[in-house]
């Protein structure tokens, strides 16, 4: 059976257009003993010898029965990590100067987090504000719009927590002092210490760091982003990123990732090749650490594989689909909102549009389908004929015995004992195509400098035309971002305003 990531992890550069790609692939570590061990050993991050996660009870037990306490560092780690760390595991949330809304990465740091983070953004600007500008983002719109999206992931991600969310930061108090003595300078101010504390943390490693920084618990959303919009200094600041992520395990609770990887011993940052996992992806798209892209749970040799529940706000497309190593489900390929999260063999970006008729209501034949395949786990096309009463009760259609004797006989003329997915979908539901525009504009976002036209981190402006079937004429080009979107759209054609298409490396 496919699996939706893939298990082999390349073993080297070449192997790696036949492998998932390192931003989403999950592989198995080598046999995590604890909690802590969510987190490896990171190239992205630069960890070099630990784990970086919550340690203790985990889970709820954790948290603070307050609001809006803080528990300080010291005792035991609150996020304890062996030494051993070097400068990327810096990474923070800064906007280009050439884009004022886009996220620019360093050294082709943490994809796995900020891509997330910069679809939600998008969903926040394009869908939320009035501005008849919206790449027009000034600064102070900018600090609202990223606070904004951070305490959007943290709600959702807290979601299994009866509304309790955790907030990673630095201990103000002990953090002045350290700084001062560390330095040899009198007390900064708070922004000030915060900067020079990650510069001083950077030198001196984990049990340090782990010493500096504090867990604050909330139970109100409202607490939540006000103590979020206080931090927006050390968001941008070295170790924001990192501190977020905390923040999103601990809010979640330890225990309750566990409960839903495929394999709790599977670390969410691969120990090897540092890829961040397709769990960690669908922690901060969906809320929920489960393994796989497919529609609902699936059977496999009497194991139970979670997969995606219900439809995401932000979507997910993958070049593994189109090298025909896993199949998104619609729930995650047919979002909310028109914006995509894009993974490659190495790299995630954002693909996203502004027309909402691109995310119309499920069409029944499209529900049809999808439910189809809740039976077919081995995406073979087809099922038992001894299934087509479930579908059929599913889809609310007719499922009287003697009617389903018939159905039988007339989509299995030869009795094979199988029904295709084609003439079904023919017979109960024709000539309904997919809905949506055949035209709109589009864009595409990578957060990395030297993958952009021109090396500046900007959206990339194009237009698709989609058609029902496919025409050579037409055809423009056989990139990796078309190939990857004809996994939703099979006959897409793209023009970008660009020289080139954009990479999605």
């Amino acid at each position: 059976m496919p699996t939706p990531t893939g298990r082999d992890a390349p073993a080297n550069t070449k192997a790696a257009t036949a492998r998932q790609p390192p931003c989403t692939e999950f592989r198995k570590a080598s046999s995590p003993k604890s909690p802590q061990q969510l987190f490896s050993p990171h190239p992205h991050f630069r960890f070099r010898g630990g784990a970086a996660c919550p340690s203790g009870r985990g889970g709820r037990s954790e948290r603070e029965a307050g609001s809006g306490s803080g528990t300080s560092g010291t005792g035991n780690s609150l996020l304890p990590l062996r030494p051993g760390l070097t400068g990327g595991v810096s990474a923070r949330f800064v906007f280009s100067e050439s884009e004022g809304s886009a996220l620019e990465q360093f050294e082709g740091g943490p994809c796995a987090v900020i891509a997330p983070v910069q679809a939600f953004l998008l969903k926040k600007l394009l869908f939320s504000s009035e501005k008849s500008s919206w790449r027009d983002c000034p600064e102070e719109e900018r600090k609202e719009l990223l606070c904004h999206t951070l305490c959007d992931i943290l709600e959702s991600a807290g979601c299994d927590n009866s509304g309790s969310y955790c907030l990673v930061s630095w201990l103000r108090g002990k953090t002045t002092e350290e700084t001062a003595s560390l330095s040899g300078s009198p007390a900064q101010s708070s922004c000030q210490v915060e900067h020079s504390s990650a510069l001083a943390v950077e030198e001196l490693g984990f049990e340090r760091f782990h010493a500096l920084i504090q867990k604050r618990s909330f139970r109100s959303l409202a607490e939540l982003r006000d103590a979020v919009l206080d931090q927006y200094s050390m968001w941008g600041n070295k170790f924001g990123v990192l501190l977020f992520l905390y923040s999103v395990l601990l809010t979640k609770g330890i225990e309750n990732i566990k409960n839903e990887i495929e394999d709790s011993s599977e670390p969410l940052i691969d120990p090897v090749y540092g890829h961040g996992s397709q769990s960690l992806i669908n922690l901060l798209l969906t809320g929920h650490a489960v393994s796989n892209v497919w529609d609902g749970d699936r059977e496999c040799s009497g194991m139970k594989l979670l997969g995606i529940h219900e439809q995401a706000a932000v979507g997910f497309l993958t070049l593994m689909e189109a090298l025909r190593y896993c199949k998104v489900g619609s729930y995650l390929k047919s979002p909310k909102f028109p914006i995509w999260i894009v993974g490659s063999e190495t790299h995630l970006t954002v693909f996203f549009a502004k027309d909402m008729a691109l995310v119309a209501p499920e069409a029944p034949s499209e529900q049809a389908r999808r439910v189809f395949q809740t039976y077919d786990p081995e995406d073979n096309g087809f099922i038992p004929d001894s299934l087509l009463e479930d579908v059929m009760k599913a889809l609310d259609l007719v499922s009287d015995p003697e009617y389903i004797n018939l159905m039988k006989n007339k989509l299995d003329p030869e009795g094979l004992g199988i029904i295709l997915l084609g003439p079904f979908l023919q017979e109960f539901f024709p000539d309904q195509g997919s809905s949506g525009p055949e035209s709109f504009t589009v864009y595409h976002y990578n957060g990395l400098k030297q993958s952009n036209y021109n090396e500046k981190v900007m959206y990339v402006e194009g237009t698709a035309v989609v058609m029902g079937f496919e025409d050579p004429l037409l055809q423009t080009d056989d990139t990796p971002i078309k190939r990857c979107l004809q996994t939703k759209w099979p006959y897409i054609e793209l023009l970008w305003t660009t020289d080139r298409s954009p990479s999605l490396n």
